[in-house]
């Protein structure tokens, strides 16, 4: 199949692009001969993103409702999300290798789409425990490959240099199709049954799909392939583990975000739970409304945090982040009026669009060559390791001393992830990038 003439990981053409600005009628960031992508395929990107959000969105709080609807035990329930979230947490790696093996990342993503669309039919339509543990199974792996799929599809059609920008963009549709899919399903929850939101995020497969086959394969530029991927094996897996582990500027960069996630994971499910010890009639509200907030301020602000990483480099965005997530568990700490407690979410949208754009970008920056999927995968699992520290610890430090201490100590933990960025992460945009090149994102 035709590619365009660009290596999405080669500096030196990335170099070149800066420095020659190419004939009359030639975009200057393809000097080389090639074309940016089409408004076709940057649209039918756009909206595989907003679709990708509805569906996945259906998997979240609605499988423990629709499960008590079955008059599931909560043991039973809690094995079935447990189980789930060890393969997203495990798989991730061994799955990121994989997608950097394959020859082709979209039909990857058609298959990982239509994986999630039998597994939302078969968890409806057969809620017994071990078709809907094989069926949470199946989402768990398909959606870690899917959320590779959908970063590399993003670097493929827009390349390095516009991949900061393209990132905010998608972050900002991601947000927008989560809100309207939680208010959609909630409402067809309440209305009609917890089982039809199932059904309905296996129909929204289809527009996904529909958008995702809108974006041209031709101009989306292949991603070198590492050398032991031609292994297929574990061997070549741990291989690419251990090639990851000598770049030091990763390593440290995961060890933020496990920082991130251990202090930010258990917050907003401590406050709810401290707002319904409260007042219980105003509970159910106020944290919808507190789930709400951060996702409007996500769209409004990631299209800013990647249009600015790009100009100003990512250290910057990355210390507001931090410091949005020491501040908001401290103001949880001080105060437990409801309407306080929403206002204060908006700090957690704000780190959200940091960390939404950030961490793919990043990851970008710093496997510049191969890797890219595993390293995503490497990362992910530092996020999944941070959150699930964050839940036991929060839950231990609230029980024996008290709220107001548990969320003292999730701000100090951002505190301490917030001295790491300042004083170890380096920056990692990378020079070749060039100064303000208008995105095409």
């Amino acid at each position: 199949m035709h590619r365009r003439s660009r290596d999405v990981n080669s500096p030196r053409k990335v170099q070149e692009q800066d420095s020659v600005p190419g004939p009359p009628g030639v975009d200057p960031a393809y000097p080389d001969g090639g074309t940016p992508p089409s408004a076709r395929s940057r649209h039918g990107l756009d909206w595989f993103v907003f679709c990708v959000a509805d569906i996945q969105t259906g998997f979240g709080p609605f499988v423990a409702v629709f499960l008590t609807t079955q008059k599931w035990t909560q043991l039973d329930i809690g094995l079935v999300l447990t189980i789930s979230g060890l393969v997203s947490l495990v798989g991730q790696i061994p799955l990121g290798a994989m997608v950097d093996a394959v020859c082709s990342i979209r039909a990857m993503a058609v298959l990982s789409l239509i994986a999630i669309g039998i597994s939302a039919v078969v968890f409806a339509a057969w809620p017994i425990f071990p078709v809907v543990l094989a069926s949470r199974v199946l989402h768990a792996a398909a959606s870690c490959v899917l959320g590779l799929c959908l970063v590399s599809l993003s670097l493929g059609l827009v390349g390095p240099a516009g991949i900061s920008a393209r990132l905010g963009r998608n972050a900002a549709f991601a947000s927008a199709g989560t809100g309207v899919a939680a208010l959609t399903m909630g409402g067809l929850g309440y209305y009609v049954s917890s089982q039809a939101v199932f059904f309905l995020a296996a129909a929204l497969v289809v527009p996904a799909l529909t958008a995702l086959l809108r974006i041209d394969a031709a101009e989306i530029a292949a991603a070198p392939r590492p050398r032991e991927a031609s292994g297929g094996s574990w061997t070549a897996t741990i291989a690419g583990v251990l090639s990851l582990g000598r770049n030091r500027r990763l390593v440290i960069f995961c060890g933020c975000v496990v920082m991130f996630h251990l202090a930010n994971a258990a917050m907003l499910p401590l406050a709810a739970s401290m707002l319904t010890l409260r007042s219980s009639e105003a509970a159910t509200v106020m944290v919808a409304a507190a789930m709400v907030v951060p996702q409007f301020t996500v769209t409004l602000l990631s299209p800013l945090v990647g249009r600015g990483a790009q100009r100003w480099g990512r250290r910057p965005f990355l210390l507001i982040g931090f410091a949005a997530l020491v501040v908001r568990g401290a103001c949880f700490a001080l105060t437990g009026e409801p309407y306080f407690l929403v206002a204060i979410q908006v700090l957690d949208g704000v780190s959200a669009a940091v960390l939404g754009v950030l961490v793919p970008l990043t990851v970008s920056d710093l496997t510049r060559g191969t890797h890219f999927n595993l390293a995503q995968g490497t990362v992910g699992c530092a996020m999944g390791i941070g959150a699930s520290f964050s839940t036991v610890m929060t839950g231990y430090v609230a029980d024996t001393m008290g709220s107001y201490t548990a969320f003292l100590t999730l701000a100090v933990v951002a505190a301490a992830g917030l001295a790491l960025v300042a004083l170890v992460m380096p920056e990692t945009r990378p020079t070749e990038a060039g100064e303000g090149r208008q995105s095409r994102g």
